[in-house]
């Protein structure tokens, strides 16, 4: 008896293992990316949120996450269309002033965010090392020696890196939520959508820092840029498989993101909230967490897990600062000298506080970093969506008219909420 092979299906095999190898060549962008959306400035909106409002904010990460999932995909479709980073095209598109003022936006949000870094990394240090905050945050900004070190080696060194340290976190964010033992009916409860957030005083200021902790501004030029690393082919069914890989890699990061922003808030609310003081700083709660949840080295977890975040959301930072400048401005500058301007211009708001106002008042800074990325994020959006959906712009990749329609939705909710933030701050 003769046996037969089954070659169309050995030639599926074939395919689906050569499309697999090829999705492997897009993992990494999406790590680097995903950094940005566990970075301590989560921590600081997360503790926040938990501690006050229990699960009610869940949604707004859910919402925040989804709406990361479609910009990033923006961005994807940008520069396979394109060969642009948003920066880029950004100045292409628009004029000298209206560039300049998208610049000027865009390294306001990149210093939030590198204050949000060396803020978290210090707090970190004296945790677990007992270092004061105002010697932690110096010695924190001298991290670009390391990261200049790092980014000779090349991205898929740095990728490696920022994959291992984002799984630290993840795991020891995992095993803080096995030990609180959240109450489940509550938790699905905190991700139904409630109108609690424009009526509860406090509320909506924490929700525009979890927007903002979330889809961060400077992670969309940093994605449309960094997602060029990978050779997209030439014919136009190259590209679109090109294009529906890094979306499948960036998506899926972000769904880890998820898991520990979520968590995040998760942990604050199972363990902090309803007890007679809101639990808003960071070494308070890792100070409380060992007695709330039973074992000794909880607290140490947590701290691990935050000055990992700090160490890689820092890489992500210093790439975007270089595109932002590099793209806009067409100067092109050593990274150790983009990250050391960006590290001195967040650095001395750190230290003013802390030196002037006391380590108490580190928890508010942090906070309101993550409010002043949420209101610069408008001016990220806007565009990105708007190009996106130029049809002689982006030719045959221009996005389908159903993902404009979300893209302009979370766009205007962004826009929106900020608008409304500012003016009740206005009134107060």
């Amino acid at each position: 008896m003769v046996m037969r092979t089954d070659e169309p299906t050995q030639a599926r095999a074939a395919s689906r293992f050569g499309a697999f190898r090829r999705f492997l060549g897009f993992v990494g962008p999406g790590f680097l990316v995903s950094v940005g959306y566990m970075d301590p400035g989560n921590w600081a909106t997360d503790l926040v949120g938990g501690s006050q409002f229990g699960y009610a904010l869940l949604w707004v990460i859910l919402l925040s996450n989804l709406m990361a999932i479609l910009f990033q995909h923006l961005c994807v479709r940008l520069n396979v269309a394109t060969g642009l980073d948003l920066a880029q095209a950004c100045r292409s598109r628009y004029s000298p002033g209206v560039s300049k003022f998208l610049w000027v936006s865009a390294q306001i949000g990149i210093v939030a965010c590198d204050l949000a870094e060396l803020l978290g990394s210090a707090i970190a240090l004296q945790i677990l090392f007992g270092i004061p905050l105002f010697f932690g945050a110096i010695i924190t900004a001298l991290d670009v020696l390391l990261l200049l070190a790092l980014t000779r080696l090349g991205y898929r060194w740095l990728e490696a890196l920022v994959a291992v340290l984002v799984l630290t976190v993840a795991a020891c964010v995992g095993i803080e939520l096995l030990l609180a033992k959240p109450a489940i009916a509550e938790l699905v409860k905190g991700f139904v959508p409630t109108t609690a957030v424009l009526t509860r005083p406090g509320m909506l200021f924490v929700a525009l820092g979890i927007i903002g902790a979330t889809v961060m501004p400077h992670n969309l030029y940093l994605h449309s840029s960094i997602v060029g690393s990978r050779d997209f082919g030439k014919t136009e069914a190259e590209r679109r498989e090109a294009m529906r890989f890094a979306t499948w890699d960036s998506t899926l990061a972000l769904c880890l993101a998820f898991f520990v922003n979520a968590g995040l808030l998760v942990l604050s609310a199972a363990a902090f909230h309803g007890r007679p003081e809101v639990v808003t700083d960071i070494r308070e709660a890792h100070r409380l967490l060992d007695g709330v949840l039973g074992v000794t080295f909880a607290g140490t977890l947590f701290a691990v897990a935050l000055l990992a975040s700090g160490q890689s959301a820092t890489i992500t930072g210093t790439l975007a600062g270089q595109i932002v400048l590099e793209g806009f401005l067409k100067i092109k500058l050593a990274g150790w000298i983009v990250r050391l301007s960006t590290r001195l211009a967040a650095l001395a708001p750190a230290l003013l506080v802390v030196g002037l106002a006391g380590e108490g008042r580190v928890e508010s800074l942090l906070l309101w970093s993550q409010v002043i990325l949420s209101l610069q994020l408008g001016f990220v959006c806007w565009p990105l969506v708007r190009m996106t959906g130029d049809a002689q712009m982006m030719g045959a990749f221009v996005a389908p008219r159903w993902i404009l329609v979300l893209g302009w939705i979370a766009t205007g909710m962004v826009v929106g909420s900020s608008l409304w933030f500012v003016v009740g701050f206005i009134n107060a």
